[in-house]
């Protein structure tokens, strides 16, 4: 029986023990998921305890990304280059491997949905940590311009490692006609559904949207982009995706995408209910 969990301040309304769980019994793993909270005055001692409690696989989820980070002994390029992890892997000698599996999600989710950004101009909704492996994904995956908006573009953000952004207000989204328009803010999460971080006249100037938010599955943002006829992809995908990518670590073997799919289909008509 192989251990594995969820480390985080607070994790009442988390869905990674039921998709990492459903995970497990699909690849045929005898193992167990588990949710560690921790507050921030105990979080130095988490790398420790993983090892003390023999804990193959963890995610890491906010506020503790960049705090694990430091406790780790490898890490993936991306989590290098992201500066935060959310996967952590307890290997055979006893040291501890951090990647992001964020960015992988990001990929597999607009392969999903047959939404290409190599050669098109992109706009990425929001400067927060969630930003962070879209704006490296849509670097490595060849987009031609990166536009990054957000309420005060004249504060600096930190940014990925050699990812070079436009740098823009919301007020300058009527005169922006691009691609794909990626939501990565929170406007039209549960339970404040109802509303899109832009109007429609901004969504009208798009081919393709995409929105981080897995709850509700279709956003405002994303009805109304449908409703236009454009290509549209919820956050969901992304957060399954993002967890097969740590099991692919785990257990250091590929999960097909029909996996993927499988979990996907059953998320989305747990929470249509």
């Amino acid at each position: 029986m192989e251990f594995y969990g969820l480390i985080g301040e607070k994790l009442g309304h988390s869905y990674s023990p039921q998709i990492q769980q459903r995970l497990l019994e699909l690849l045929g793993v005898q193992g167990g998921y588990k949710l560690f909270e921790i507050p921030k005055d105990k979080i130095g001692g988490a790398a420790a305890a993983i090892r003390l409690l023999g804990i193959k696989g963890v995610n890491v989820t906010i506020p503790y990304k960049q705090e694990l980070l430091r406790q780790v002994d490898a890490l993936s390029p991306e989590a290098e280059a992201l500066g935060a992890v959310n996967t952590l892997l307890l290997q055979e000698d006893g040291s501890l491997y951090g990647a992001n599996t964020d960015y992988f999600g990001f990929g597999r989710m607009l392969a999903s949905a047959d939404i290409p950004v190599r050669g098109k101009v992109c706009v990425v909704l929001g400067a927060g940590g969630a930003s962070k492996a879209v704006l490296a994904y849509l670097k490595d995956a060849g987009a031609r311009m990166i536009y990054l908006v957000s309420r005060d573009p004249a504060r600096p953000v930190s940014l990925p490692n050699g990812v070079c952004v436009t740098h823009v207000g919301y007020s300058q989204l009527d005169a922006l006609k691009g691609d794909v328009l990626i939501n990565t803010t929170p406007v039209g999460m549960y339970p404040n559904t109802g509303i899109s971080p832009v109007a429609p006249e901004v969504i009208a100037q798009f081919d393709a949207l995409v929105d981080l938010i897995y709850n509700p599955t279709e956003t405002e943002f994303l009805r109304l982009g449908r409703g236009m006829g454009k290509t549209t992809c919820d956050g969901l995908y992304m957060l399954v995706a993002q967890a097969a990518k740590s099991q692919e670590i785990w257990q250091g073997r590929p999960v097909e995408e029909a996996v993927i799919r499988q979990i996907y289909g059953e998320m989305k008509e747990e929470l249509a209910r």
